[in-house]
């Protein structure tokens, strides 16, 4: 056999999106301005929610926590996928790597039970409103979120510990701008029943269970909105859950599209695109979802403006 098949990766190679120097430019214009667009869209939610009392309720407390979580999400790709588009050099270092993937994984699996977390908070404030300041005290929202990165960082733990101790020998070449799954286990060597049964065990508890729950959160939720006898009570009622609903669609589907598959039925062009959508793009939208459809968050946001100037 070749010597080549025998040596030890010490690090990757990043292809990135495209090999045409003009294309590379363009593309990391348009993520640096997407990455800048996230940092200042994220900053100021969770500026408003710190500032306004109007917001120190609940659910903000989750829209700001949700915030501060894309805010560290997006700055774990964008510097590396920046890196890829300008620069000559696609290097990462197997340590970098490592390091890479499991802040992506531990924030990736805090933010699905985070939005699981926030149906919750949606269910008690539809379904008892009167006690919903008992049901959901300032303690129980700092200990779900506790919970949620615990739960995150503990399976990444896991996940990491487990991708890269596979055997990684002869290609170093990765067809994506980060360490992400799929390519990984493209370049692995024997990869085991076993480590296929822990991704799938990790996707059910990590990103299934979340789904499920949140879908069986909201199925409560129209019914106890079926239950109001106004009209306005009801679009009241459905408006506070119409952005909540959007992000968890855009998480659980993207993440689900991706790494539901085989890793026999990876397609790394396909996933790279999706990758792009979950990883530069979702820490974009949350803060314009949750501020667009919403008149509290737009008059907090008017009211620092005015004091501004």
């Amino acid at each position: 056999m070749d010597e080549k098949n025998f040596t030890i990766v010490k690090e990757f190679i990043l292809l990135g999106f495209t090999t045409d120097p003009w294309l590379q430019r363009v593309l990391f214009y348009i993520f640096l301005i997407i990455y800048i667009i996230s940092l200042l869209g994220n900053i100021t939610l969770i500026s408003l929610i710190c500032s306004d009392s109007r917001l120190h309720i609940p659910m903000y407390f989750f829209i700001g926590s949700l915030s501060f979580l894309d805010l560290w999400y997006a700055s774990v790709y964008a510097p590396q996928i920046l890196m890829t588009c300008i620069s000559d050099d696609k290097r990462i270092s197997f340590a970098g790597c490592l390091a890479q993937f499991f802040f992506a994984a531990g924030m990736d699996y805090t933010e699905c039970d985070l939005l699981a977390a926030m149906a919750h908070d949606r269910y008690v404030a539809v379904s008892s409103p009167l006690l919903y300041s008992q049901a959901v005290s300032p303690r129980s929202c700092a200990s779900l979120v506790a919970a949620s990165y615990f739960g995150g960082f503990v399976n990444s733990t896991i996940v990491t510990s487990e991708t890269f101790t596979l055997n990684f020998r002869g290609d170093n070449v990765t067809d994506d701008f980060f360490c992400d799954l799929p390519p990984l286990v493209k370049l692995a060597c024997d990869v085991k029943e076993s480590y296929h049964a822990v991704l799938y065990f990790l996707l059910v508890s990590n990103v299934i269970t979340p789904t499920v729950f949140t879908l069986a959160s909201y199925l409560f939720i129209i019914a106890a909105i079926l239950k109001i006898r106004s009209t306005q009570g009801r679009v009241k009622a459905f408006s506070t859950c119409g952005s909540h609903l959007t992000a968890v669609t855009l998480c659980y589907g993207s993440v689900l599209f991706i790494y539901s598959w085989p890793s026999k039925s990876y397609a790394l062009e396909r996933d790279k695109v999706m990758s792009v959508f979950y990883t530069v793009v979702i820490p974009l939208l949350n803060p314009l979802i949750y501020s667009l459809r919403n008149k509290d968050v737009k008059d907090a946001l008017r009211k620092m403006i005015e004091k501004a100037v």
